[in-house]
């Protein structure tokens, strides 16, 4: 998502959101923020702690997001074809969407049994992404997505952001 908005631009010359202000800290980047903020509340326990066996993986999953699957995804979307293997990052978008399943096909989340704050990343993003048939959706995928999505936490937000939303609209009417 973007922003011209010149107060915006202050915040993020980018243009990109999302972006947090926590006291006198700035977060920009969507899985920066939700580092910091699995961080910050560490009792949810939704990041592994530095020396768990399952911070690599989950470092890597919050990492692909923003460095393999975005630019995969737009150059999906925008109908670009994948540049040479030797001059990609990421590979292509088959390759992409190829890992993600595989790593949902044999567990519920991304890091296994854990959920964490990828899941949290992945399955808002797969939910929106499935959903705009800008990704393919498998049954693996789809199975993901609703576990995601019935978690009472995930609910309650989206819940939040209904009534947001409405009120909103209701003040631009």
């Amino acid at each position: 998502m973007h922003s011209a908005r010149p107060a915006y631009l202050e915040i993020n010359p980018m243009g990109k959101v999302p972006a947090l202000r926590h006291g006198e800290v700035l977060i920009t980047e969507q899985a920066a923020v939700y580092m910091y903020a699995a961080e910050l509340y560490a009792e949810a326990g939704l990041s592994p702690a530095v020396g768990d066996p399952l911070r690599g993986s989950y470092l890597r999953w919050m990492v692909f997001y923003g460095s393999c699957f975005e630019p995969a995804l737009v150059d999906r979307s925008m109908q670009r074809p994948p540049a040479p293997p030797a001059r990609s990052p990421y590979g292509d978008f088959g390759a992409v969407n190829s890992l993600i399943n595989a790593q949902l096909s044999d567990s519920p989340y991304l890091l296994g049994e854990r959920f964490t704050a990828a899941d949290v990343l992945w399955g808002s993003a797969l939910h929106w992404t499935v959903g705009f048939g800008l990704v393919p959706e498998t049954p693996v995928l789809r199975a993901y997505i609703d576990r995601i999505l019935a978690r009472p936490a995930i609910q309650r937000s989206r819940a939040l952001d209904a009534a947001l939303a409405a009120e909103l609209s209701a003040v631009a009417t």
